[in-house]
């Protein structure tokens, strides 16, 4: 060992998270370590998504900010119908048997190709139910087509590597997306012309590809693409479950931004988009962690530990959601145009929402509980139920016509009941033995 490694070493051993890991437990001390590695990520893209938020919301009007936030969210829920689900497969093999990771790609890509003209037909439907009267064709694809086949190809780059344990470059990957997008929003401030979806589409899908490039040019593991028939056949019900779950997950996350959009129309919509997505800043580390546990889990063959654990992790999930939450209302009660004239119109409602960021991101840790454990069909039977459950919901509380900051404060009673359903219904599943993979 050289002298610059040694030094290296020792610097390593007095940091501050290996202090804080050398107190934990051993079993624990790889996932801290682990953890920490992986949350600077999420603080790096807490700090870049701010940016971009602030600078957007504030240069697009606010109907227009609501047009795109919606069309993004449906680009989201859309892109989990690319390659079928065969994203799972390849999550699974990065994260135990990483030297098959060539031939999980190549089915990855095949399953893709496969999935375009699925693709094209559910974003056509989309758009003609949804925002036919409200935006033009052309911007409405650009955005589809960046989140659900240009974003969502890094995403895989990122989830490839945090499989691998690679979690340093997995967070530089996600830190240089979000930096993109806030680069380009910036760029748009100041030298484009019009506040409008039309305007922004471009500079948002130039900002993506110029991240996917990256990510396949300097991220991706260097190993041979291998296509064979027969992982597609073994792995296809895992990956179909997979697919349907994930499309029904965020369909039911976004679910409320299209129903604001549908029943409030895009003023409404702008300003719900902007409260939800101060309410999505305060996921961020909570992803991280559900990342990690489950990997824990998976490596653990489908243990989750004890109901004082599980208890334990319900309640932490819920504190530091509403911690940040009102560290972020009550900044905006003091400075309420801190991040701009746009977003000071939502300041006052935000103490309102004080409790949607936990309710929602329980519910999300509850359908990482059940992947993590290989039930993937039962985890979309829950997601379905929970989407008709949260349409049922919104539908009553958005109907009423009551002032939207009273229609926005109402929707803290449907997040409360689709944590309760989702609690009974996951829990229950739980019970049961998990599925090997």
């Amino acid at each position: 060992m050289d002298s610059a490694t040694e030094t290296a070493r020792h610097a390593s051993s007095r940091s501050m998270p290996a202090l804080l890991a050398r107190h934990l437990p051993t079993g624990w001390r790889e996932l801290a370590a682990g953890y920490l590695s992986a949350i600077s990520g999420s603080v790096g893209r807490l700090v870049f998504s701010l940016a971009y938020f602030v600078i957007l919301a504030n240069t697009l009007t606010i109907a227009e900010f609501g047009l795109f936030a919606t069309a993004s969210a449906m680009g989201v829920v859309l892109s989990r119908l690319v390659a079928f689900g065969f994203s799972s497969p390849l999550y699974r093999a990065a994260t135990m048997r990483p030297r098959l990771i060539g031939l999980y790609t190549g089915g990855y890509l095949a399953m893709t190709a496969a999935s375009l003209p699925v693709l094209a037909v559910a974003a056509a439907v989309v758009y003609v139910i949804v925002f036919a009267g409200d935006m033009r064709p052309l911007p409405f694809a650009l955005v589809i087509a960046t989140e659900s086949l240009v974003w969502r190809s890094a995403e895989i780059v990122i989830i490839v590597n945090n499989g691998m344990n690679r979690f340093g470059r997995a967070a530089a990957l996600v830190i240089l997306g979000t930096a993109m997008r806030a680069l380009a929003a910036l760029c748009f401030l100041l030298v484009a012309a019009g506040s409008t979806v039309d305007a922004w589409a471009p500079w948002y899908a130039a900002a993506n590809l110029a991240t996917l490039l990256i990510a396949v040019a300097w991220f991706y593991p260097r190993q041979r693409l291998r296509f064979h028939r027969g992982l597609i056949r073994r792995r296809l019900s895992d990956s179909l479950a997979v697919a349907g779950a994930e499309v029904l997950f965020y369909l039911q996350m976004e679910l409320d931004k299209v129903l604001v959009l549908g029943l409030g129309g895009p003023s409404l919509a702008g300003l719900y988009a902007i409260v939800m997505r101060l309410v999505d800043l305060t996921a961020i580390p909570i992803r991280t962690f559900n990342m990690m546990l489950v990997q824990s889990i998976m490596r653990r063959g489908g243990a989750l530990g004890g109901i004082a654990r599980q208890a334990g992790f319900e309640a932490g999930i819920f504190a530091v959601s509403l911690a940040a939450m009102a560290a972020i209302a009550l900044m905006l009660a003091i400075r309420p145009d801190l991040l701009g004239a746009n977003v000071a119109q939502a300041a006052p409602i935000l103490v309102l929402v004080l409790f949607i960021p936990g309710f929602r991101n329980l519910t999300e840790y509850h359908a990482e509980l059940l992947y993590a454990r290989g039930q993937s069909m039962r985890r979309a039977g829950n997601l379905a139920v929970l989407a008709i459950v949260k349409a049922a919901l919104l539908t009553v509380f958005l109907s009423s016509g009551a002032l939207p900051e009273v229609l926005i404060g109402r929707l803290t009673w449907a997040f409360l009941g689709l944590y309760l359903v989702s609690l009974g219904l996951t829990y229950s599943a739980l019970s049961r033995p998990s599925r090997a993979m």
